[in-house]
């Protein structure tokens, strides 16, 4: 029985209406595809806690979250299950940098479909593009 991960993913948006993409680097799994920058939930912790960890282990920001959940779904891959849940946020403090990832850029909606996403983000790059 495959193992199911719990992921939060942040959707950061800017004041120029663009949003954070983050390239996973070669160390990590699904290597070299695009993702939202977010990560697993610990046991018993909060999504929009768990988002604003991760997001400061990772890009070494501070962010606020949306309360409400802008995407929820579950993706199987080979070897796991990633329930992943998507959340927008907006930067309060500090300015994003790749820390775990190779490449992060800022993009307009009608451009996420230019770059080649995680198999669970794709879903989630429709909805925004659609909203």
């Amino acid at each position: 029985m495959k193992k199911t991960v719990k992921v939060v993913a942040a959707i950061i948006e800017n004041d120029q209406g663009e949003i954070l993409c983050a390239l996973r680097s070669t160390s990590m799994s699904i290597p070299n595809l695009w993702e939202f920058p977010g990560g697993k939930v610990e046991q018993n912790e909060a999504l929009h806690t768990a988002l604003i960890r991760e997001i400061n282990e990772e890009m070494k920001c501070t962010i606020e979250t949306d309360q409400e959940i802008f995407f929820d779904h579950t993706h199987e891959y080979d070897s796991f299950i990633i329930n992943l849940i998507a959340i927008k946020a907006k930067i309060i403090n500090g300015t994003p940098i790749r820390a775990e990832h190779d490449k992060i850029i800022w993009l307009k909606r009608k451009n996420l479909s230019s770059l080649q996403w995680a198999p669970a983000d794709i879903p989630i790059v429709e909805a925004l593009i659609n909203e």
